[in-house]
């Protein structure tokens, strides 16, 4: 006996709060696959390797069809200004690592600790934010994701 088997239905989340859950999933899942890719200045490919803005950029290209500047300055002028204690997955958080403001570029994962591209020789982790290396670094956050937008939005209204 056959049995006639029902089309499998697209699962939608039905309010805008799993909407912007299964966003956020989808972005965090995006960048923990690059967890290990080595660093590379000016890297933008799991291939070669990435610095912390190509990874950024990569993780948001890929999750939500987002094109971010390439570099950690260009970024940091994006979206809303979000103080520290206000941080949600998926925001953008910034330190001073070299000479000038907004040299390096992470995304919040939640429990303070952010995915990043550290520098030469190193590759792409998760660093808690308290360590005393980054704590004294930090610059600010930004929010580029628009809690608000729904998700089939285009990406012009949904990055800030």
């Amino acid at each position: 006996m056959a049995s006639a088997s029902a089309p499998i239905a697209e699962v939608r989340p039905d309010n805008l709060f799993d909407r912007a859950s299964v966003g956020m999933d989808n972005l965090l899942n995006s960048g923990f696959q690059y967890l290990g890719i080595r660093y590379r200045f000016g890297g933008t490919t799991a291939e070669k390797g990435f610095d912390c803005s190509g990874l950024v950029r990569r993780v948001f290209k890929d999750a939500l069809g987002f094109d971010l500047p390439r570099t950690a300055r260009e970024m940091a002028g994006r979206g809303e200004q979000i103080p520290r204690d206000d941080l949600k997955p998926g925001d953008l958080v910034f330190f001073k690592t070299m000479r000038h403001a907004f040299s390096h570029v992470g995304i919040y994962v939640g429990d303070n600790r952010f995915l990043h591209s550290p520098s030469a020789g190193g590759r792409v982790r998760i660093d808690d934010m308290n360590d005393s290396y980054w704590r004294g670094r930090f610059e600010g956050a930004r929010r580029l994701v628009d809690d608000s937008a729904p998700s089939s939005a285009t990406t012009d209204n949904r990055i800030r």
